[in-house]
C-alpha cells in the first residue's frame, strides 16, 4: 500500500496518482485559498471530520458530468417548467454552504463540512472562485449548491434541500449555464444515484486529470456570478 504523505505548513501536495487504494493523496496541511486552489488544479479535494486532520482525496474512478449532456427526466422537467423556485447565482453562498452543514440527509449522521471549511470556501467564494446556486419559494431558502470553479472546470461540493426537488432545480439550473458558458466538466467526484440519473459517468483517474489539466489552464469566469436572463425561464 502507498504511503500517504503528511503535509507541513509549507509542504507542495503530492501529484494525484499517488493516492492510495483509498484515494488519499496526503493528511494534514491547512485550507489556506492557495492550498485550496492548488488542490483543484490538480483534482484534489479536502474531505475529513470535525477533529480529524485534513484528508486531501483524489478517486480512482472519479464522477464527471459533461454539462452539454446534462439529462433532466420527466418529472424534473415539468418541475421546471412549473417555476416553482426562484433560482439565483451567488446570492446567499453563506447560507448555502451553512445549510449543507446542517440540513439532515437521510442515512447519513453528522457533517463532513466542518467550521474551517465554512471559513475555507467563504475565502473562496470572495475571491471569485467558489459559487453557489440557489432556489427559493418566496423569500425563504430551500435549496442549494456550491462548488468551486477554475479554468472551465467546475467541481461540485454538496447540496442540500428543503422543498421537493429544490437542490435538483438549483444544479440543473446551474449546469446548463456553465454549458452556456462553455465550462464543459462538472466534477462530481463520486458516483451517487443522484448524479448519474442527470447524466454523469465514471471515469478512469488517468482520463480525469488529463482533460482536467487542459481545462484548469483556460481562464477563470471569476464572480460574482449572475444568470443569463434567457435561460432561466425558457427552454425547459
Amino acid at each position: 500500500m502507498r504511503e500517504v504523505r503528511t503535509l507541513g505548513p509549507t509542504t507542495p501536495l503530492p501529484p494525484p496518482e499517488s493516492a492510495n487504494a483509498d484515494g488519499i493523496v496526503a493528511v494534514g496541511g491547512d485550507l489556506r485559498p492557495e492550498r485550496l486552489l492548488e488542490a483543484y488544479r490538480q483534482g484534489i479535494f479536502p474531505w475529513y471530520a470535525e477533529g480529524l486532520p485534513v484528508l486531501w482525496h483524489a478517486p480512482d474512478p472519479r464522477t464527471v458530468l459533461l454539462t452539454a449532456e446534462l439529462r433532466i427526466d420527466r418529472s424534473l422537467r415539468r418541475r421546471l417548467r412549473r417555476q416553482t423556485y426562484r433560482v439565483t447565482l451567488d446570492t446567499a453562498f453563506d447560507q448555502v454552504i451553512e445549510r449543507c452543514a446542517t440540513v439532515p440527509r437521510p442515512g447519513q449522521e453528522g457533517t463532513w463540512i466542518t467550521a474551517d471549511m465554512i471559513a475555507a470556501y467563504r475565502s473562496l467564494h470572495r475571491l471569485g472562485y467558489a459559487h453557489s446556486a440557489e432556489s427559493w419559494l418566496g423569500e425563504r431558502l430551500v435549496g442549494g449548491v456550491y462548488g468551486v470553479c477554475i479554468g472551465d472546470a467546475f467541481s461540485g461540493e454538496s447540496m442540500f434541500t428543503e422543498a421537493p426537488d429544490a437542490s435538483k432545480v438549483a444544479l440543473v439550473h446551474l449546469v446548463r449555464q456553465l454549458d452556456a458558458w462553455k465550462i464543459s466538466l462538472f466534477d462530481c467526484q463520486m458516483w451517487s444515484e443522484h448524479v448519474a440519473r442527470l447524466g454523469a459517468s465514471d471515469w478512469p483517474a488517468a482520463r480525469f486529470h488529463a482533460v482536467l489539466r487542459e481545462l484548469t489552464a483556460l481562464p477563470t469566469r471569476r464572480g460574482p456570478w449572475r444568470f443569463d436572463r434567457e435561460l432561466v425561464a425558457t427552454g425547459w
